[in-house]
């Protein structure tokens, strides 16, 4: 079986995700999560970008649109957070394709609306 892509990093996002969502449980709305879980980043010293503008291409090309993920950790991560029921489609084809525009091959889909916990989806390009 092949080596989970970025693992220790990946295990280290997850951590501070649940531990936001352990002090706060469900119900925040999706900024709230954000912040906080900014401040839990910083706390464990996971290093990150929070809204950083990044250029998209088609076919090579640069676009005028730019796309701003909630984050990127350790400049290969994006990490999208929702406060939703459950994850749609939607959702996971927009990480797909903030991947796909962005070049970066790992993206991790935060929900803190799940009840009992929050969940953390992998997607690898």
């Amino acid at each position: 079986m092949p080596e989970l892509m970025f693992k220790q990093e990946c295990y280290a996002i997850q951590g501070a995700v649940f531990e936001v969502y352990r002090e706060l449980g469900s119900g925040f709305l999706e900024a709230v999560y954000q912040e906080c879980l900014e401040r839990e980043l910083l706390t464990r010293e996971i290093p990150f970008r929070p809204h950083p503008t990044l250029k998209l291409k088609y076919k090579g090309v640069p676009l005028t649109q730019m796309y701003q993920p909630d984050l990127i950790c350790y400049d290969s991560i994006i990490v999208e957070l929702k406060a939703v029921k459950e994850i749609a489609i939607e959702h996971q084809s927009q990480i797909f394709n903030y991947l796909k525009a962005t070049e970066l091959k790992l993206g991790l889909l935060v929900n803190f609306g799940s009840h009992p916990k929050a969940t953390v989806k992998r997607f690898v390009l």
